[in-house]
């Protein structure tokens, strides 16, 4: 500093002598007190701001007029006639109050580039007009500018500044909020700003909002009437005047959703019916007040296009699935779960109303109407059905399901999942007689399933591709011998937590497989052993992609040495909880044919640090590697496959 202010001029930097010839003035340099902003950012020029004028060896304060003295309606109106969306997003970066201000100016209240011009409505320069051009644009298209705010970061203000921020980029989409702010909750406010400064919003999500009422949905219903899509999830403030609003001011609504909102009922459902004729899909969840007239209100409007119904936890009964019967003649997905109050007389009804010709999707949880007689019904009045789901469905037997397997020879796919009255009997009727285009099917969990030996089939279910058995205790050995008689075409086998499989039972099934087998999880499987996996990798390495043998206790290093001699196409590989080896491991690494991505070998307790080499070699192909619960591999080995394998997710 003392340098500086002694320079002599003996340099370019200052020519003609010091700046000061007594260096105590130059004191007056730093004396400008604390009220003086000095800023100093980095990689930034400095700059100086000094409220202050200088009178004689005197600094004195210089008042300055503010515009924060100007009130609202002035700003208001100064702000609706900046020339462009960019100019008003850059005002409302200022304050919060300017936020405000700028986040309730609605579209139509933007002053246009000519009312901004002279009276005339032109400015003539050099004898030419001068044309501004409009900058705000909304984007058209298929594609949505969408934001998400989950949690704490839900609040009136960031709904704001979405709502100024998306108006010069064409304008907001999509806007779902997720929970909110504790303290600053999202409110009627925040949707007010969004439907003032976002008319082109398409979708609108409100999940787990107890501060947004009606007055918020009404400002939506007349600020964005453009909207197709509405989520209204655990919304306990909003109730059917709500959706009166929506059904009055938004008639290109597409999809409802409404989920455990008990104070929406059936008037608001009839309104959204009769206001909102392009309605395609519908999802109502556990909403108390919802009962059959709102039911048929909101299905008898929507004949023509609504493809996609799903009732849960309603307290409706067999009318609303008469209605569904004669009004839902474009309907190909229907979801019907937990409806106590619907008997065997509703699925009958539902069947032989032969309204649902159209139906290709149907899934049933937890309804105890269903019954035999009402399943039957339902396969002839659904024949173009290829996906049918059933769980939990406790008086369904065995005649049922053939009788449904029977009626509809389209079903492509078959899913029964705790429906515990299915025996033998029932699964392999259904297989032999379903049709030549069931090609997946599902058994899950479905205790009455006991392993008998049967004779020889006369017919076969060629068609079947997949085939999913999951924690079915009965099903073993026999069974598994039956089915590899009748399903020679099978290329997707799971069978996951079937104990009491072993070599005898899953050794005919991988012989008589013609497609080859392409992927296959016997998780769970605990008698299992090598010889299943060798015979596996001789006859279906050419095709086989994923292998699961997670808990498959008695697996060993030598099935890892035939996958790596015989798997070239395999990609998915897991031997949690077995009895490998770093043998294994290096086997595996060796392979000149095998590019494993995903390799997982977590609770394996005799891989340790040895298996690093490997495990560095085949992190050229891996993507995934497992390695937790390995307790013979360090810590230090896992820091560094993280640092050596960056491009491979590795979980330890």
């Amino acid at each position: 500093m003392s340098k500086l202010f002694g320079f002599s001029g003996d340099t370019d930097f200052c020519p003609g002598g010091p700046i000061y010839t007594n260096h105590k003035e130059s004191s007056l340099l730093l004396s400008l007190g604390s009220h003086v902003d000095v800023y100093f950012p980095p990689r930034k020029r400095s700059r100086i701001s000094a409220p202050y004028v200088l009178c004689g060896e005197r600094f004195e304060q210089k008042k300055q007029p503010s515009i924060e003295v100007l009130p609202d309606e002035c700003l208001f109106e100064i702000f609706r006639r900046l020339p462009g969306g960019q100019e008003r997003c850059t005002s409302a970066c200022v304050s919060k109050r300017w936020l405000s201000l700028v986040s309730n100016i609605r579209r139509d209240e933007i002053c246009s580039n000519k009312e901004t011009q002279s009276s005339k409505g032109e400015d003539i320069v050099s004898g030419n007009e001068v044309k501004y051009e409009v900058e705000d644009r909304e984007v058209e298209g298929d594609g949505y500018l969408t934001r998400i705010l989950e949690g704490k970061k839900a609040t009136d203000v960031r709904l704001a500044a979405i709502a100024v921020g998306t108006d010069s980029r064409g304008g907001l989409g999509k806007l779902i909020i997720r929970g909110s702010n504790s303290v600053c909750k999202v409110t009627d406010v925040g949707l007010t700003a969004i439907s003032r400064g976002c008319p082109s919003l398409r979708v609108l999500s409100l999940w787990n909002l107890s501060s947004v009422g009606d007055e918020g949905l009404f400002e939506i219903a007349n600020g964005c009437q453009m909207l197709e899509k509405l989520d209204l999830c655990h919304c306990p403030a909003i109730t059917d005047k709500a959706l009166l609003a929506i059904a009055k001011s938004c008639p290109n609504l597409t999809d409802l959703t409404i989920e455990s909102c008990p104070n929406i009922g059936n008037e608001g459902l009839q309104a959204v019916g009769k206001g909102c004729s392009n309605l395609k899909s519908i999802s109502i969840r556990d909403c108390l007040l919802v009962g059959d007239q709102g039911i048929a209100g909101l299905l008898s409007s929507a004949t023509f296009f609504l493809t996609k119904v799903k009732l849960q936890g309603l307290s409706i009964s067999d009318v609303s699935l008469a209605v569904i019967s004669h009004y839902g003649k474009a309907v190909t997905d229907l979801i019907l779960t937990g409806l106590p109050n619907v008997t065997e007389r509703g699925f009958w009804v539902l069947g032989n109303g032969q309204g649902l010709q159209k139906l290709k999707s149907f899934t049933v949880t937890s309804c105890q109407g269903v019954t035999d007689i009402g399943l039957k019904a339902i396969g002839k009045g659904c024949p173009n059905m290829k996906h049918f789901s059933l769980c939990k469905c406790a008086f369904l037997s065995d005649n049922g399901l053939v009788s449904f397997a029977k009626a509809v020879m389209s079903l492509e796919s078959l899913q029964l999942e705790e429906c515990h009255r299915i025996t033998q009997i029932g699964f392999f009727g259904t297989l032999l007689t379903c049709g030549s285009k069931l090609k997946a099917f599902s058994l899950a969990n479905c205790f009455g399933i006991k392993d008998q030996s049967l004779g020889v089939p006369k017919l076969s279910c060629k068609s079947l591709q997949s085939l999913a058995i999951r924690n079915c205790p009965g099903f073993g050995d026999a069974s598994l011998n039956f089915l590899s008689k009748i399903c020679p075409q099978l290329q997707h086998v799971e069978l996951s937590g079937l104990q009491g499989i072993t070599d005898a039972g899953l050794l005919p099934l991988i012989e008589n497989s013609d497609a080859g087998l392409v992927e296959v999880n016997v998780s769970g499987c605990l008698n299992l052993t090598d010889k299943v996996v060798s015979s596996m990798t001789e006859l279906h390495g050419w095709t086989l992609e994923v292998l699961n043998l997670d808990g498959c206790r008695k697996i060993s290093d030598a099935s890892l040495v035939a996958i790596a001699e015989n798997c070239g196409l395999l990609n998915d590989l897991d031997f949690s909880k077995c009895a490998i080896t770093d043998f294994g491991i290096s086997a595996l690494a060796g392979s000149n044919q095998l590019n494993l991505q995903f390799l997982s070998v977590s609770g394996c307790a005799y891989v340790s640090d040895k298996s690093l080499p490997a495990f560095g070699k085949m992190g050229q192909t891996l993507l995934g590697l497992n390695l937790q619960h390995c307790k013979a591999i360090s810590s230090r080995t896992i820091d560094f496959l993280v640092e050596q394998l960056w491009r491979c997710d590795i979980l330890s």
